[in-house]
């Protein structure tokens, strides 16, 4: 005869950490300045510094959070440094 089977216990649920929608700005290195909003409705994401008053907006989809639309921003700002190096 076999032993029956004991019930285990459901695996324990993860925590899913908040993602930071506050950032440091990369014109001012301003430290918690920008500050990202999106706007789900008309989907547009946009950040802004309250230092420099320095600003990137940029559509988003359903599935974007605000670092995303930050890195985009970052990405944007190295992409211009790029190009103004090319061009001298």
């Amino acid at each position: 005869m076999g032993k029956r089977k004991s019930r285990s216990k459901p695996p324990p649920k993860k925590r899913k950490d908040k993602l930071d929608t506050v950032f440091s700005c990369p014109f001012c290195n301003h430290g918690t300045s920008v500050e990202c909003r999106i706007d789900m409705k008309n989907l547009i994401g946009e950040v802004s510094c309250r230092i420099c008053q320095e600003s990137f907006s940029t559509t988003v989809t359903a599935l974007s959070e605000p670092i995303d639309v930050y890195s985009e921003w970052i990405d944007e700002c190295e992409r211009v440094n790029a190009l103004g190096d090319d061009g001298v």
